[in-house]
Protein backbone atom coordinates (compact mmCIF):
# COMPACT_ATOMS: atom_id res chain seq x y z
CA UNK A 1 0.00 0.00 0.00
CA UNK A 2 1.32 3.12 -0.97
CA UNK A 3 1.84 5.92 1.91
CA UNK A 4 0.09 9.42 1.64
CA UNK A 5 2.18 12.51 2.58
CA UNK A 6 0.34 15.46 4.06
CA UNK A 7 0.57 18.96 3.13
CA UNK A 8 -0.68 19.71 6.82
CA UNK A 9 3.01 17.76 7.65
CA UNK A 10 5.53 20.40 5.44
CA UNK A 11 3.38 23.19 4.82
CA UNK A 12 4.00 26.58 7.37
CA UNK A 13 -0.05 27.21 7.52
CA UNK A 14 -3.08 26.87 5.64
CA UNK A 15 -1.97 30.38 3.61
CA UNK A 16 1.36 29.40 2.43
CA UNK A 17 1.45 28.01 -1.25
CA UNK A 18 5.35 26.58 -1.63
CA UNK A 19 7.82 25.30 1.03
CA UNK A 20 10.94 23.86 0.25
CA UNK A 21 11.90 20.27 1.68
CA UNK A 22 15.81 19.64 1.32
CA UNK A 23 17.11 16.10 0.99
CA UNK A 24 20.84 16.46 1.44
CA UNK A 25 20.97 12.89 1.74
CA UNK A 26 18.05 11.56 0.65
CA UNK A 27 17.27 8.38 2.01
CA UNK A 28 15.69 5.09 0.50
CA UNK A 29 12.30 5.87 0.69
CA UNK A 30 8.92 3.81 -0.18
CA UNK A 31 6.30 4.02 -2.46
CA UNK A 32 4.05 7.24 -1.89
CA UNK A 33 2.05 10.00 -2.85
CA UNK A 34 0.84 13.41 -1.77
CA UNK A 35 -1.95 15.63 -1.74
CA UNK A 36 0.00 18.14 -3.13
CA UNK A 37 2.34 18.58 -6.30
CA UNK A 38 6.03 18.88 -6.34
CA UNK A 39 9.49 19.77 -8.07
CA UNK A 40 12.57 17.58 -7.83
CA UNK A 41 15.64 18.85 -8.57
CA UNK A 42 18.39 16.19 -8.26
CA UNK A 43 21.77 18.07 -7.01
CA UNK A 44 24.50 15.70 -6.74
CA UNK A 45 25.23 11.78 -6.44
CA UNK A 46 22.72 9.02 -7.92
CA UNK A 47 20.07 6.67 -7.40
CA UNK A 48 17.14 5.00 -8.64
CA UNK A 49 13.81 6.89 -8.65
CA UNK A 50 10.70 4.63 -9.61
CA UNK A 51 7.99 6.52 -10.74
CA UNK A 52 4.52 4.96 -11.45
CA UNK A 53 6.13 1.99 -11.86
CA UNK A 54 8.95 3.09 -14.40
CA UNK A 55 12.40 3.01 -13.07
CA UNK A 56 14.89 6.18 -13.56
CA UNK A 57 18.79 6.09 -12.74
CA UNK A 58 19.01 9.62 -11.39
CA UNK A 59 22.17 11.94 -10.62
CA UNK A 60 22.72 15.83 -10.62
CA UNK A 61 20.95 17.74 -12.62
CA UNK A 62 17.79 15.32 -13.21
CA UNK A 63 14.44 17.17 -13.18
CA UNK A 64 11.05 15.70 -12.29
CA UNK A 65 7.78 17.31 -12.21
CA UNK A 66 5.36 14.94 -9.74
CA UNK A 67 1.50 15.63 -9.74
CA UNK A 68 -0.36 14.39 -6.28
CA UNK A 69 -1.57 11.19 -8.21
CA UNK A 70 1.89 10.16 -9.18
CA UNK A 71 3.40 7.34 -7.02
CA UNK A 72 7.54 7.53 -6.68
CA UNK A 73 10.03 6.17 -4.54
CA UNK A 74 14.12 5.91 -3.64
CA UNK A 75 16.00 3.46 -4.06
CA UNK A 76 19.42 1.95 -4.37
CA UNK A 77 20.42 5.82 -3.18
CA UNK A 78 24.40 6.75 -2.87
CA UNK A 79 25.41 10.50 -1.65
CA UNK A 80 22.18 11.39 -3.47
CA UNK A 81 21.27 15.22 -2.68
CA UNK A 82 18.13 16.76 -3.89
CA UNK A 83 15.39 19.46 -3.13
CA UNK A 84 11.89 18.78 -3.45
CA UNK A 85 9.91 22.06 -4.22
CA UNK A 86 6.36 21.36 -2.63
CA UNK A 87 3.55 23.38 -4.13
CA UNK A 88 -0.68 23.90 -3.68
CA UNK A 89 -1.54 24.90 -7.02
CA UNK A 90 -5.55 25.72 -5.42
CA UNK A 91 -3.78 28.39 -3.21
CA UNK A 92 -1.63 30.41 -5.61
CA UNK A 93 -2.62 33.96 -5.57
CA UNK A 94 -0.36 35.14 -8.60
CA UNK A 95 -2.11 35.54 -12.08
CA UNK A 96 0.59 33.38 -14.20
CA UNK A 97 0.10 30.18 -16.69
CA UNK A 98 0.51 27.87 -14.20
CA UNK A 99 0.02 24.91 -16.02
CA UNK A 100 2.35 26.29 -18.48
CA UNK A 101 4.84 26.82 -15.79
CA UNK A 102 4.33 23.62 -13.56
CA UNK A 103 2.42 21.10 -16.13
CA UNK A 104 -0.21 19.07 -14.43
CA UNK A 105 -1.83 16.34 -14.97
CA UNK A 106 -2.63 16.61 -18.27
CA UNK A 107 0.63 16.56 -19.28
CA UNK A 108 2.42 12.85 -20.05
CA UNK A 109 5.17 11.62 -17.80
CA UNK A 110 7.63 11.71 -20.15
CA UNK A 111 6.98 15.21 -20.93
CA UNK A 112 7.43 15.93 -17.31
CA UNK A 113 11.22 14.18 -16.69
CA UNK A 114 14.18 16.77 -18.00
CA UNK A 115 17.93 17.42 -17.43
CA UNK A 116 19.30 20.58 -16.35
CA UNK A 117 22.68 22.06 -17.56
CA UNK A 118 25.51 22.35 -15.52
CA UNK A 119 25.04 26.23 -16.24
CA UNK A 120 21.55 26.32 -15.24
CA UNK A 121 22.13 24.18 -11.89
CA UNK A 122 24.50 26.67 -10.49
CA UNK A 123 21.73 29.52 -11.48
CA UNK A 124 19.04 27.45 -10.12
CA UNK A 125 20.86 26.86 -6.58
CA UNK A 126 20.87 30.22 -5.38
CA UNK A 127 17.32 30.51 -6.05
CA UNK A 128 15.97 27.52 -4.47
CA UNK A 129 18.28 28.97 -1.09
CA UNK A 130 16.46 32.02 -1.63
CA UNK A 131 12.95 30.52 -1.73
CA UNK A 132 13.79 28.10 1.09
CA UNK A 133 14.57 30.96 3.32
CA UNK A 134 11.39 32.71 2.59
CA UNK A 135 8.78 29.95 2.59
CA UNK A 136 9.68 29.70 5.92
CA UNK A 137 7.85 32.93 6.74
CA UNK A 138 4.11 33.53 7.58
CA UNK A 139 3.55 36.79 6.42
CA UNK A 140 1.03 37.44 3.73
CA UNK A 141 4.12 39.59 2.18
CA UNK A 142 6.66 36.20 2.67
CA UNK A 143 3.68 34.54 1.12
CA UNK A 144 3.96 36.60 -1.96
CA UNK A 145 7.16 36.87 -2.19
CA UNK A 146 7.49 32.59 -2.10
CA UNK A 147 4.91 32.37 -4.76
CA UNK A 148 6.76 34.75 -7.26
CA UNK A 149 10.08 32.96 -6.50
CA UNK A 150 8.58 29.68 -7.25
CA UNK A 151 7.32 31.38 -10.61
CA UNK A 152 11.24 32.49 -11.65
CA UNK A 153 12.47 29.43 -10.77
CA UNK A 154 9.92 27.82 -12.77
CA UNK A 155 10.67 30.26 -15.61
CA UNK A 156 14.43 29.35 -15.13
CA UNK A 157 13.72 26.25 -15.32
CA UNK A 158 11.81 26.70 -18.69
CA UNK A 159 15.29 27.96 -19.82
CA UNK A 160 17.98 25.74 -18.63
CA UNK A 161 16.61 22.55 -18.99
CA UNK A 162 16.95 20.07 -22.54
CA UNK A 163 14.95 16.71 -23.28
CA UNK A 164 16.98 13.66 -21.36
CA UNK A 165 18.61 11.83 -24.44
CA UNK A 166 18.93 15.59 -26.53
CA UNK A 167 22.01 15.68 -28.17
CA UNK A 168 22.81 19.38 -28.56
CA UNK A 169 22.52 22.05 -25.81
CA UNK A 170 24.33 25.50 -26.38
CA UNK A 171 25.82 25.92 -23.17
CA UNK A 172 27.42 22.32 -22.63
CA UNK A 173 29.67 22.13 -19.95
CA UNK A 174 32.03 18.92 -20.35
CA UNK A 175 30.07 16.93 -17.81
CA UNK A 176 26.93 17.87 -19.97
CA UNK A 177 28.75 16.65 -22.83
CA UNK A 178 29.40 13.05 -21.37
CA UNK A 179 25.67 12.93 -19.59
CA UNK A 180 24.55 13.36 -23.31
CA UNK A 181 26.40 11.04 -24.82
CA UNK A 182 25.91 8.29 -22.24
CA UNK A 183 21.85 8.87 -22.47
CA UNK A 184 21.82 8.61 -26.58
CA UNK A 185 24.37 5.86 -26.55
CA UNK A 186 22.85 3.52 -24.87
CA UNK A 187 22.69 0.88 -27.78
CA UNK A 188 26.29 1.18 -28.64
CA UNK A 189 29.07 0.65 -27.37
CA UNK A 190 30.56 4.02 -25.23
CA UNK A 191 34.50 4.53 -25.02
CA UNK A 192 35.59 7.28 -23.11
CA UNK A 193 38.66 7.85 -24.53
CA UNK A 194 37.27 8.49 -28.21
CA UNK A 195 34.48 10.67 -26.50
CA UNK A 196 37.58 12.58 -24.91
CA UNK A 197 39.61 12.67 -28.38
CA UNK A 198 36.32 13.70 -30.24
CA UNK A 199 35.72 17.12 -27.41
CA UNK A 200 39.48 17.41 -26.64
CA UNK A 201 38.56 16.72 -23.19
CA UNK A 202 41.50 14.80 -20.80
CA UNK A 203 40.17 11.55 -19.56
CA UNK A 204 41.45 11.21 -16.02
CA UNK A 205 40.13 14.63 -15.68
CA UNK A 206 36.81 13.61 -17.19
CA UNK A 207 36.39 10.77 -14.60
CA UNK A 208 37.28 12.48 -11.93
CA UNK A 209 34.87 15.47 -12.26
CA UNK A 210 31.93 13.10 -13.19
CA UNK A 211 33.00 10.93 -9.83
CA UNK A 212 32.81 14.09 -7.73
CA UNK A 213 29.48 14.86 -9.42
CA UNK A 214 27.51 11.98 -9.68
CA UNK A 215 29.01 9.67 -6.81
CA UNK A 216 29.89 7.11 -9.57
CA UNK A 217 31.75 5.85 -11.81
CA UNK A 218 31.34 6.04 -15.74
CA UNK A 219 30.59 2.46 -16.30
CA UNK A 220 28.40 2.42 -13.61
CA UNK A 221 26.23 5.29 -14.55
CA UNK A 222 26.19 3.39 -18.01
CA UNK A 223 25.18 0.37 -16.22
CA UNK A 224 22.37 1.93 -14.55
CA UNK A 225 20.76 3.56 -17.55
CA UNK A 226 21.33 0.00 -19.39
CA UNK A 227 19.17 -1.90 -17.25
CA UNK A 228 16.80 0.64 -16.09
CA UNK A 229 15.79 0.81 -19.98
CA UNK A 230 15.54 -3.18 -20.63
CA UNK A 231 13.44 -3.49 -17.16
CA UNK A 232 10.71 -0.84 -18.74
CA UNK A 233 11.46 -2.88 -21.74
CA UNK A 234 10.68 -6.37 -20.28
CA UNK A 235 7.69 -4.86 -18.38
CA UNK A 236 5.65 -2.72 -21.12
CA UNK A 237 6.72 -4.27 -24.02
CA UNK A 238 6.88 -7.77 -26.60
CA UNK A 239 10.56 -7.27 -27.85
CA UNK A 240 12.63 -10.52 -27.99
CA UNK A 241 14.91 -10.84 -24.98
CA UNK A 242 17.71 -10.99 -27.44
CA UNK A 243 16.09 -7.76 -29.33
CA UNK A 244 15.84 -6.17 -25.47
CA UNK A 245 19.35 -6.57 -25.04
CA UNK A 246 20.62 -5.11 -28.40
CA UNK A 247 18.20 -2.29 -27.81
CA UNK A 248 20.46 -1.54 -24.27
CA UNK A 249 24.08 -2.10 -25.72
CA UNK A 250 24.57 -5.98 -25.47
CA UNK A 251 25.59 -8.24 -28.49
CA UNK A 252 25.57 -11.51 -26.35
CA UNK A 253 22.00 -12.15 -25.21
CA UNK A 254 23.60 -14.82 -23.18
CA UNK A 255 25.87 -12.00 -21.11
CA UNK A 256 22.87 -9.74 -21.09
CA UNK A 257 20.88 -12.25 -19.02
CA UNK A 258 24.31 -12.58 -16.65
CA UNK A 259 24.44 -9.27 -16.44
CA UNK A 260 20.83 -8.37 -15.64
CA UNK A 261 20.02 -11.16 -12.92
CA UNK A 262 23.80 -10.27 -10.98
CA UNK A 263 22.14 -6.50 -10.95
CA UNK A 264 18.25 -7.49 -10.53
CA UNK A 265 18.61 -10.91 -8.60
CA UNK A 266 16.45 -12.50 -11.33
CA UNK A 267 16.57 -13.32 -14.66
CA UNK A 268 15.09 -10.97 -17.86
CA UNK A 269 12.47 -13.68 -18.69
CA UNK A 270 11.56 -14.30 -15.09
CA UNK A 271 11.48 -10.39 -14.51
CA UNK A 272 8.90 -9.99 -17.51
CA UNK A 273 6.78 -12.89 -16.28
CA UNK A 274 6.38 -10.78 -12.55
CA UNK A 275 4.14 -8.40 -14.79
CA UNK A 276 2.28 -11.39 -17.55
CA UNK A 277 0.90 -12.99 -14.01
CA UNK A 278 2.56 -16.09 -14.75
CA UNK A 279 5.26 -15.70 -11.90
CA UNK A 280 4.78 -15.16 -7.95
CA UNK A 281 6.55 -12.11 -6.50
CA UNK A 282 9.40 -11.89 -4.99
CA UNK A 283 8.91 -11.75 -0.77
CA UNK A 284 11.00 -9.06 -0.62
CA UNK A 285 8.82 -6.92 -2.56
CA UNK A 286 8.09 -5.84 -6.63
CA UNK A 287 10.58 -3.35 -6.58
CA UNK A 288 13.56 -5.50 -4.62
CA UNK A 289 15.34 -6.01 -8.50
CA UNK A 290 16.91 -2.69 -8.63
CA UNK A 291 18.67 -3.02 -5.49
CA UNK A 292 21.55 -4.19 -6.71
CA UNK A 293 22.31 -1.80 -9.40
Amino acid sequence: MSLKLNRNDFFLTGMNSVVVAERHPQADFPSHDHDFDELVIVWRGNGVHIWNDIPYPITCGDLFYINAKDRHSYESVNMLALDNVLYCRERFGLAADWAHLLPGESVSQEQRYWRLSTLGMSVLRDKVDELAKECMKSEALSVQLSEALLMQLALLLLRFRHQPDSGVLPDAHQLDLLLMALRAGISAPFHLETFCRQHQLNPRALRALFKQHTGMSVTHYLRQLRICRAMSLLRYGNMAISDVAAECGFDDSNYFSVVFNRACGVSPRDYRQRFTGHAVKSPEGEYAVVNRL
